[in-house]
């Protein structure tokens, strides 16, 4: 048996190496007829908003679909144009700067000893042409050469004048590409919004198969998921572009229009796209300027402009709709851009957006979800314990006191670490951890238990309180909190009915769980103290009296073999403080028997299934009994 596993598992990894080799291929030598027809349709999400709203006024799907196509198309024409017109007068107006970028260059070139002017390639040739003499200067004569080799000699190179239609097929053939790419984009993005509905019923019933509510919720998820992505960058990459030009027209640098616009526009290439756009422009700034403050000022617009955007508008906007994490963002624009081009780097976040939400959805793409999700790919008990098996508590630490900024303890307890100690309490049953590795994870969990429940010197008790072999965590956090307490867990001279008594059920666990809901109910300044049911046959401290005690909590974690020791507990209870009010615990494992959550015991005043209902119900009660 063992032997055909992989007979049969090498056959299905040949498949897989085949199939994405074949879908790599095809998205490289396919590129030519598969970007327009990408572009198109991501330029539907953009417009299929507008378009609806277009309907909802009355107008026909035809007439709305052509108005949202013709509005787009004029914007991008008008974008060109006031490139082109912006860039003709900066081409024109660069020769007057000639000198101020020759003495900036020499200043560079100084400064680093030589390095900017031994340049090679084209950089070297620019900054040659720069920097050589101006036409009509003298020649400086260099020893060792004979003057007729000092003298240039002018050659002129004469073609023969172009014929109309020669010259009328060089310039379509310069203008055809793109308006090829532009025209296929628009008709097949007019067809692919007139049938917009028809092609997403066509594709649900493609890869719906059986499940044709998951794929129903996948498609409309990444339809409103990649609108709103689209919607809110166009309206932050328009702003910021806005902010630009009348950022720079202040400061006074030429051509801000043509900067605004290119900020805007090179926005949409994530990371890198902007600074392009900011570094022309400080170029810009630094050729007409003789000095470098117009440089500075320029840079320092986009920067604080930037860190406005990137930091402020864009977390709230784009916080909860692309889903991606930053690094998925990172290897797509790599991988798009090597795939495709200039045209992938812009499509690589909206591509990559809808291959998460495929993954959310299909259970066999999944794994790009885990891979460029936003969502950390553990949850919060998984990681709780990967990292006290790795023993580091100040992480655990960190991360659980950023969580308790908005949550209390009690509700950390739930959700986090109960969940967690129930991950370690099936590997322990299980035998998956050695010795070592239960010692590390006792000694972290009791460091984590008193930094949360206020203790500033955990780390000084960290190796003196995990060294008691053989005893229960929550021994060892009660032994420590008796030491801090007094032997009585603090005072008896309090107000009657103040009182919480938490009793523990015998198990390890339950001593763990009791002494947890003590921390739990001392956080929120209610004198808790724990008992373990070998103390009930104890003597009582001569200063106690039963009527400081207002309630009585049982706890459990295993409620279904607990319950008759619970109920005569409770019996005990009951004939030797009849006054209190007894309340149940109840904290199963999350992960099996989910039954135990009905589980109910009537001499109980109440049945608490958390710390949170645990903590709530007792401020309840002690504030019923306050004068």
């Amino acid at each position: 048996m063992s032997d055909s596993l992989p007979a049969r598992a090498l056959p299905n990894a040949v498949v897989g190496l085949v199939g994405t080799a074949t879908v790599l291929g095809l998205l490289y030598f396919g590129r030519d007829v598969l970007i327009p027809i990408t572009l198109a349709f991501i330029l539907s999400f953009l417009i299929a908003p507008f378009v609806r709203s277009l309907r909802r006024i009355g107008l026909g799907h035809t007439a709305s679909v052509l108005t949202g196509v013709l509005i787009v198309a004029a914007a991008l024409l008008m974008t060109g144009a006031v490139i082109v017109s912006q860039v003709s007068r900066l081409g024109a107006s660069l020769p007057q700067y000639q000198d101020t970028i020759a003495a900036k260059i020499e200043t560079l070139d100084s400064l680093t000893r030589g390095t900017i002017g031994s340049l090679g390639g084209p950089a070297g040739q620019l900054i040659e042409h720069f920097t050589q003499d101006e036409p009509g200067a003298p020649d400086q004569a260099r020893p060792g050469l004979p003057a007729s080799s000092r003298t240039p000699v002018p050659v002129e190179v004469r073609e023969p004048a172009l014929k109309p239609l020669q010259l009328l097929g060089k310039i379509i053939a310069s203008v055809w590409p793109p308006l090829e790419m532009a025209g296929i984009v628009f008709i097949v993005l007019i067809f692919v919004l007139l049938e917009h509905e028809s092609l997403r019923d066509r594709f649900i019933r493609l890869a719906g198969g059986e499940d044709l509510r998951a794929t129903t919720v996948a498609v409309n998820d990444a339809g409103e998921r990649l609108s709103r992505f689209f919607i809110s960058q166009f309206a932050v990459n328009a702003c910021t572009g806005i902010a630009i030009w009348i950022g720079l027209s202040v400061v006074g640098l030429s051509q801000a229009l043509l900067w605004g616009t290119m900020a805007a526009v090179l926005r949409f290439v994530p990371y890198v796209g902007f600074w392009m756009a900011a570094f022309c422009a400080t170029l810009l700034a630094a050729a007409i300027d003789p000095g470098w403050t117009l440089a500075l000022m320029t840079f320092g617009l986009f920067l604080v402009i930037d860190i406005i955007v990137a930091q402020t508008i864009e977390p709230k906007l784009y916080g909860h709709t692309t889903g991606l994490s930053p690094l998925s963002v990172v290897v797509a624009a790599i991988f798009w851009s090597a795939i495709w081009g200039p045209v992938g780097l812009v499509l690589a976040t909206p591509l990559t957006l809808c291959l998460v939400v495929a993954g959310r959805y299909i259970r066999a793409l999944k794994v790009l979800e885990i891979m460029f999700g936003e969502l950390p790919a553990l949850t919060m008990p998984q990681n709780f314990y990967q990292r006290v098996l790795s023993g580091d508590a100040h992480e655990i630490i960190a991360s659980a006191k950023r969580y308790m900024q908005h949550k209390s303890l009690a509700a950390y307890c739930d959700g986090v670490l109960v969940p967690a100690l129930h991950l370690a309490h099936f590997d322990l049953k299980d035998n998956a951890i050695t010795p070592a590795e239960e010692v590390k994870v006792s000694t972290t969990v009791i460091a984590v238990i008193e930094a949360l429940s206020g203790n500033p010197k955990w780390w000084k008790k960290r190796k003196t309180v995990s060294a008691l072999a053989g005893v229960g965590i929550g021994r060892q956090l009660r032994d420590s909190r008796i030491s801090a307490t007094g032997e009585w867990q603090g005072s008896f001279d309090v107000p009657a009915g103040s009182l919480v008594l938490t009793v523990g059920l015998g198990t390890q666990g339950g001593e763990l769980a009791t002494e947890i809901l003590v921390r739990v109910l001392r956080e929120q300044k209610i004198d808790a103290r724990s008992m373990s049911m070998e103390d009930l046959d104890a003597p009582a401290p001569p200063e106690a009296s039963p009527e400081l005690v207002s309630i009585v909590c049982l706890v459990s974690i295993d409620p279904l073999n607990d319950r008759e020791r619970m109920e005569q507990a409770m019996r005990r209870f009951r004939e030797d403080l009849p006054h209190c009010k007894q309340f149940a615990v109840l904290l199963p494992s999350p992960f099996e028997n989910p039954d135990l959550r009905e589980c109910t015991f009537e001499q109980a005043d109440h049945v608490a299934h958390s710390f949170e209902d645990a903590l709530q119900s007792c401020v309840k009660a002690l504030r019923g009994r306050a004068p």
